[in-house]
C-alpha cells in the first residue's frame, strides 16, 4: 500500500511473514539526491511487526532527512 506524506510516497511491503518494511520515493518521481548520488527509492527501517509501524518509521525518516535530499536541479544550483 502507498501513503502520501509531505511530498513523498511511502510504499509499505511485507518482506516475510510479519516483517514489514517501507520504501520512500519522491511524489514527483524525481530521484532523491544524497551527496550528489541519485536514488530512485530509499528502503528504510527494520523488520517492523506491522505495516503501520513501518510507515510511521518512514515518516520519521522523511522528517529528519528531507532537508538533505535535493532534486537534481536543486543539487546543481539551478533551483
Amino acid at each position: 500500500m502507498t501513503h502520501l506524506y509531505d511530498g513523498y510516497d511511502i510504499e509499505s511491503f511485507e518482506a516475510g511473514r510479519g516483517l514489514w518494511h517501507a520504501r520512500i520515493r519522491r511524489a514527483d518521481h524525481r530521484p532523491v539526491m544524497i551527496e550528489g548520488c541519485p536514488f530512485a527509492t530509499l528502503e528504510v527501517g527494520f523488520a517492523w511487526f506491522n505495516e503501520d509501524a513501518a510507515v510511521e518509521h518512514a515518516k520519521q525518516h522523511i522528517d529528519r532527512f528531507k532537508h538533505c535530499w535535493a532534486a537534481p536541479a536543486q543539487a546543481a544550483g539551478a533551483g
